[in-house]
C-alpha cells in the first residue's frame, strides 16, 4: 500500500515518546514529561487578544497570501534588525511558515536532485535527514562530538564530498546538546560553504534561550552569509507559541524564493488573525524572552544538579531548554527503564541519529514542581540499584 518512500522512514522519536507516555498513563502512573520540548508556560495574555480581535476582521477569513503579510513580514524584519542588527527586505528576503518545520522539510525539494548530497549533522532534528531523503537527495552525515563542543569538523568532510553536495543543515543553539557556535565558527562554515558552491539552512529556533550574557549569533551576522544563507526561525520558543504553528525563514533571496516555490504548490499561508497576533508577540519578545530565560535557567540549574547527583555524565547547557547526558548505555533501555519503573519520560538520543546513541535528552518544559519530583525518583532508584 505504502510507497517506497513511506516504507524507509524511522519511526518519529517524538510519536514513539507520545505512545509509551501515553501507555503509562493509561495504567494510572503519574508521569513527568522530560521529552518532547513544547514549552509549559503559557502564551502571553496580550497575544492571545491580539488574536481575538484579529479574528473579527473579514479580510482574515480569505485565503492568505503564501508569502505572508507584508505587515508580518515586515514585523520579522524589524526584529531581526532590533535582535541581531541585521538589515532585511520584507519584500524579498523574509518569507512567512506555518512554523519553521514546514519551511525545513520544503527546502530540500527546491534545491535536491535525485542523487544529491546534503550535509547533515548527526545528532540533530530528525526532520533534517527526512527532508533529504523525501527529496531524494542522499543524507552525508556530519558527527557532533562531544571533544568537539558538538560542532561539525568541517576540516574532516572530503574534498570530493563537500564538492557534491548542495546544502548543508546546522542548528545553533543546539537541538538536542545544547551547545552554541560563535561567530568565527560561523564565519568558517560560510567561507565552506562559498568554496564548495553550498546553501547553508541555519535553523534557529532557540535563540532567545540562552543563560549567558550574550545571545548566541545569527549566522547573518556573518560578513558573506546572505550570499550562501539563509535562517529559519519561529515564534513557538521565543513566545510558548508551539501550536500557533508561526515562523519565517530569512536571508538570501534566491534561496527564500526556492523555499516559496514549493511552499506556493503544497500549501497555503498562515492564518491571517495568527499573523497579527504573530506581529504582536514579535514586538513585545524582549520582555516575554527574558521571564522565560530566569524559569528555564532555574530548571535547569535543578536538573542539571540532579543528573549529576545520581552520576550522569551531563554539562550545563550554554542555551535551549535541553541536557543532554551521557548514560554510557543503550538509550532506548535507558528510557525504557525511566518510563517503566519511574514514570518519567525522556528521549533517547538514538532518535536524534547513530552518533546520539548513548546520550539521553531531557527537556526542562515542565514546572519547578514537577522537575523536583523526577529527581527524587532518580535519586531514589539509584540509591536503591547501589545497595543491591
Amino acid at each position: 500500500m505504502y510507497s517506497d518512500r513511506i516504507k524507509s522512514l524511522p519511526p518519529y522519536p517524538f510519536a514513539a515518546i507520545d505512545r509509551a507516555k501515553l501507555a503509562a498513563q493509561k495504567k494510572g502512573v503519574d508521569v513527568v514529561d522530560l521529552g518532547v520540548g513544547d514549552p509549559d508556560l503559557p502564551t502571553p495574555q496580550i497575544i492571545i487578544d491580539a488574536l481575538c480581535e484579529a479574528a473579527k476582521n473579514p479580510d482574515n477569513h480569505q485565503y492568505p497570501s503564501y508569502e505572508g503579510k507584508i505587515e508580518f513580514r515586515t514585523a520579522a524584519a524589524d526584529w531581526y534588525k532590533e535582535t541581531f542588527g541585521v538589515d532585511l527586505d520584507p519584500e524579498s528576503e523574509v518569507l512567512a511558515l506555518i512554523g519553521s518545520k514546514e519551511g525545513i522539510a520544503h527546502a530540500p525539494l527546491a534545491f535536491l536532485n535525485p542523487g544529491n548530497l546534503a550535509l547533515v549533522p548527526d545528532p540533530a532534528y530528525p526532520v533534517y535527514k527526512t527532508a533529504v531523503e523525501f527529496a531524494g537527495g542522499v543524507p552525508a552525515i556530519m558527527p557532533l562530538k562531544r571533544e568537539r563542543g558538538f560542532l561539525p569538523d568541517l576540516d574532516a568532510i572530503s574534498s570530493d564530498v563537500a564538492r557534491k553536495s548542495r546544502l548543508i543543515f546546522l542548528n545553533y543553539p543546539n537541538n538536542p546538546t545544547g551547545a552554541c557556535a560563535d561567530v568565527p565558527f560561523l564565519k568558517k562554515l560560510v567561507d565552506f560553504a562559498k568554496d564548495n558552491n553550498l546553501i547553508v539552512l541555519h535553523d534557529n529556533p532557540y535563540s532567545e534561550v540562552y543563560f549567558g550574557e550574550n545571545r548566541p549569533p545569527s549566522i547573518l551576522e556573518v560578513e558573506g552569509a546572505r550570499d550562501v544563507a539563509v535562517e529559519f526561525h519561529s515564534l513557538s520558543k521565543t513566545c510558548n507559541m508551539t501550536g500557533w504553528r508561526v515562523g519565517f525563514v530569512v536571508g538570501n533571496q534566491d534561496i527564500i524564493k526556492g523555499i516559496g516555490n514549493v511552499k506556493s504548490n503544497i500549501d497555503s499561508g498562515n492564518f491571517g488573525a495568527v499573523q497579527d497576533a504573530g506581529i504582536v508577540a514579535l514586538k513585545n519578545s524582549r520582555g516575554i524572552a527574558a521571564d522565560m530565560r530566569e524559569t528555564y535557567k532555574e530548571r535547569v540549574e535543578l536538573l542539571y544538579q540532579g543528573l549529576s547527583k545520581i552520576g550522569l555524565e551531563v554539562e550545563k547547557p550554554e542555551a535551549t531548554f535541553y541536557l543532554w547526558a551521557w548514560t554510557g548505555g543503550k538509550s532506548k533501555e535507558y528510557t525504557r527503564k525511566l518510563i517503566d519503573k519511574l514514570g518519567i519520560v525522556a528521549t533517547p538520543g538514538v532518535g536524534f541519529g547513530d552518533y546520539g546513541e548513548g546520550y539521553v535528552r531531557f527537556s526542562v518544559t515542565q514546572p519547578t514542581e514537577r522537575i523536583t519530583e523526577a529527581v527524587n525518583r532518580m535519586e531514589k532508584m539509584v540509591a536503591e540499584e547501589r545497595s543491591l
